[in-house]
C-alpha cells in the first residue's frame, strides 16, 4: 500500500515554508497538422494526436477536445478520489469515476445563435465499492474529493481566460 502522508509530506512542508514554490504553472500548446480538421497538443510529456469531432467533420479516429475536456476532468476526479481516500484511510475496493457532457453541435457550427457553443451539462458519477466504509467515512471522502478536484473547481468556479493574438 502507497504512503500519500510520506510522499507527500515533503511538498506540503516546503509549500508551508516558501508559497512561491507551490506556485506552477501548466502549458499545452496545440499545433496543426496537414488538415484543418486535427491538431497535435504538446503538454510536455506527450504529444496527443486531436481532430473534430465527427459532428462537425472529424474522422472519429482521434479524442475530440470536448473528449480531452471530460478526460481531464475524469483523470482528476478519479485521482483525486483514490488520493483523499488514501489520505483518509478510507476502505475501498474500487473507485470508478465517469464524465458526461451534454452539448448541441449547432452551436459551434453558427447553425443556430440559440444554441450555446459548449456544453449544456456535465455530469460526473463516482462509481464507489467500499463496504467496509462508513457512511461518515463516504460522505467525507465525497466531500474532499469536490473541495480538491483541481477540473472540476476550475469549471464551477472559471477563471479569467485571457486570449492574446498578435498585433
Amino acid at each position: 500500500m502507497v504512503d500519500l502522508r510520506s510522499i507527500q509530506k515533503p511538498f506540503k512542508d516546503q509549500y508551508r515554508a516558501d508559497e512561491r514554490a507551490a506556485q506552477i504553472t501548466l502549458t499545452a500548446k496545440g499545433s496543426q497538422t496537414g488538415t484543418p480538421l486535427s491538431c497535435s497538443v504538446d503538454i510536455g510529456r506527450a504529444i496527443y494526436h486531436a481532430e473534430a469531432h465527427t459532428g462537425v467533420g472529424g474522422t472519429g479516429t482521434a479524442a475530440c477536445s470536448g473528449d480531452l475536456l471530460l478526460g481531464a476532468l475524469s483523470a482528476c476526479a478519479q485521482l483525486t478520489c483514490q488520493m483523499v481516500a488514501a489520505a483518509m484511510g478510507v476502505p475501498v475496493e474500487r473507485i470508478e469515476v465517469t464524465v458526461e457532457g451534454d452539448l448541441d453541435l449547432r452551436g459551434t457550427l453558427g447553425v443556430s445563435k440559440e444554441a450555446a457553443v459548449g456544453f449544456e451539462a456535465i455530469r460526473v458519477r463516482f462509481h464507489l465499492d467500499a463496504p467496509e466504509a462508513s457512511e461518515e467515512q463516504v460522505a467525507k471522502l465525497r466531500e474532499k474529493t469536490e473541495q480538491y478536484c483541481v477540473v472540476m473547481q476550475t469549471l464551477l468556479q472559471p477563471p479569467l481566460v485571457e486570449t492574446i493574438w498578435p498585433e
